[in-house]
């Protein structure tokens, strides 16, 4: 069984080896390049956020948020039902009394 495998191994690796090549001049230069890439954006901002930090003597203001916590985070709004929990299961279902 071992002996099967072994051969199996060696028969795939030879296909492997002979994709894994060095390229050619020709092969590389038909070869699709990605300049494309660096044109793309990512998750990074373009600019940042702050300008920097502000001058020495320069007035900060702070403007506080004037909602209450529950206008800025309104909590989810009831189900029609909720099942009996699982073992190991807290949210959205009712724990069993006892």
């Amino acid at each position: 069984m071992k002996l099967i495998a072994l051969a199996a191994a060696l028969a795939f690796s030879g296909s492997a080896i002979a994709q894994n090549a060095p390229q050619t001049s020709a092969q590389k230069a038909e070869s699709p390049t990605n300049n494309g890439a660096s044109q793309l954006g990512g998750y990074a901002p373009t600019a940042p956020l702050f300008s920097g930090t502000p001058t020495p003597g320069a007035t900060v203001v702070f403007v506080p948020n004037t909602q209450t916590p529950t206008e800025a985070f309104p909590p989810p709004p009831p189900k029609a039902s909720y099942p009996v929990c699982k073992r190991g299961q807290f949210d959205g279902c009712t724990q069993r009394g006892g």
